[in-house]
């Protein structure tokens, strides 16, 4: 039975619905477009309600811009790549805010122990269990939290976790239309642990 905040955010979300957005918009739980479930170049050439638009976009960038909302939001496999030239300084959108969240728990399975302790076997199911919890794009949130149903998480140590992670991120990867990794040990640990044998990254 759902309790009130949710009734109350179903029934605003159900609202806004409503109203025309461009394609591949995410709407936030409460109703409005999700700015951090956007990609930033989105939302500076788009004019969604209750926005401002910082700058007027030519036909070519709106219709590329939809496109690649429409590939992210929509997992098919037609993609567009546009630089991110924001500053530094900005608030991450949901590309950055993704390639950071990988790049930690990628990492973070390449160091995790071959035989953990029970305390740290749950403390990494903790840490993987508050994600759809406290992840800020709710939308990404929403699809991990289905995935761990599904496909719970292997924390019996690093091989299986590293994997595990792997599995994951190629899903969210082909929901994208976006090219799948390697999910074999050598390659993770090349990749997130030791850098390739040929020294470029020593």
């Amino acid at each position: 039975m759902p309790d009130a905040t949710t009734t109350t955010t179903s029934t605003q979300t159900a609202a806004h619905s409503d109203a025309k957005l461009p394609p591949g918009m995410v709407m936030g739980p409460d109703g409005k477009p999700c700015k951090i479930c956007t990609a930033a170049r989105f939302w500076k050439t788009t004019k969604v309600p209750g926005t401002t638009t910082q700058s007027k976009p030519s036909s070519s960038s709106t219709k590329a811009t939809a496109a690649t909302m429409a590939a992210l939001a929509y997992g098919t496999n037609e993609t567009v790549t546009t630089p991110d030239v924001r500053p530094e300084n900005c608030p991450p959108d949901v590309e950055k805010l993704g390639r950071a969240t990988w790049t930690f728990l990628h990492t973070t399975a390449a160091y995790y122990p071959e035989r953990p302790t029970p305390n740290q076997r749950a403390n990494m199911l903790m840490l993987l269990r508050s994600l759809p919890i406290l992840y800020p794009c709710s939308h990404c949130a929403s699809h991990l939290d289905e995935n761990m149903k599904t496909s719970p998480p292997d924390v019996s140590g690093r091989l299986g976790l590293s994997r595990w992670l792997c599995e994951r991120h190629n899903e969210v990867n082909e929901r994208l239309g976006k090219g799948k990794f390697d999910c074999g040990i050598k390659s993770l640990d090349e990749r997130w642990k030791d850098g390739p044998s040929d020294g470029s990254c020593d």
